[in-house]
């Protein structure tokens, strides 16, 4: 599915971290700087050779936990067509916290082919407070959207920054349930925070449990680090790394994209 989806084995996904979006706390009443940000970071991710692009509302925090106000998916759907218009890059959608229905709504609306869904299954503790799993509501708006075949899912596995409620985590079962019960498309496996590298041994346990699911690392992957997640993981969601300085408040470097790119082929090629 990855390789039909972005054309290449082991695809690297870099990310465009919206300025504050109008309906977040940090908005600062503009919306055109929110576009011609995004504008410069896809033009920046695109020449630095990235397989596809994942569009996020991060500094919109602190987020809301579930549904975007609808200015927010407004100037969110503006910005992302605007990025559109300038790569051809398969473009991924996701609405932070957890507004996954919106982010799918974007998505058919501007056509692009895939979204991020931080809790998709299952409870977790957040520092927005309880998430539960939207996946009923999802796939059934999906399959009413008609898109099914045109958007697909993919969805964390214990997800960063959170806790599952009620029980010891199990990587194992939770993607399991994930992908069996909750129907993910594609599978994601992150560190514990933002920068993070997941643990190689979380990575081979869903390997093994789930040998044919398109697996992602979704935090923390760099050029030190690619090889060895590549070694397990199907691509790579990669955000951080990308950033001028390393700092995630900055906007992406070329270079650094440039970088990890080489590194990555230098794995492919192996």
């Amino acid at each position: 599915m990855l390789k039909t989806l972005f054309g290449t084995d082991k695809p690297i996904i870099g990310v465009i971290h919206l300025l504050p979006l109008p309906g977040s706390a940090r908005w600062d009443g503009q919306i055109e700087p929110i576009c011609e940000r995004a504008e410069q970071e896809a033009i920046a991710l695109t020449t630095g050779g990235v397989d596809g692009i994942i569009v996020e509302n991060f500094f919109d925090s602190p987020f809301k936990k579930d549904k975007l106000d609808p200015i927010t998916i407004s100037a969110f759907t503006l910005a992302v067509k605007r990025v559109m218009s300038l790569t051809n890059k398969p473009i991924g959608i996701n609405c932070l916290r957890n507004d996954g229905l919106s982010a799918l709504a974007i998505a058919v609306a501007t056509q692009a082919q895939f979204i991020r869904v931080n809790v998709l299954t299952g409870v977790m503790v957040t520092d927005q407070g309880l998430i539960e799993g939207i996946a009923h509501e999802l796939l059934l708006y999906r399959h009413h959207l008609g898109a099914s075949k045109s958007v697909k899912i993919f969805a964390d596995v214990l997800v960063k920054h959170a806790s599952p409620l009620g029980f010891s985590p199990n990587i194992s079962l939770v993607a399991q349930d994930t992908r069996n019960r909750a129907l993910a498309d594609a599978l994601i496996i992150s560190g514990h925070s933002t920068g993070e590298a997941p643990l190689i041994e979380d990575l081979e346990c869903v390997r093994q449990t789930l040998p044919d699911c398109p697996l992602l690392a979704g935090s923390g992957v760099d050029k030190n680090n690619i090889q060895d997640i590549l070694n397990v993981a199907d691509g790579a969601i990669v955000a951080s790394s990308l950033k001028r300085q390393g700092n995630i408040e900055n906007p992406i470097d070329i270079e650094r994209a440039r970088e990890l790119k080489k590194a990555h082929q230098t794995k492919v090629h192996l």
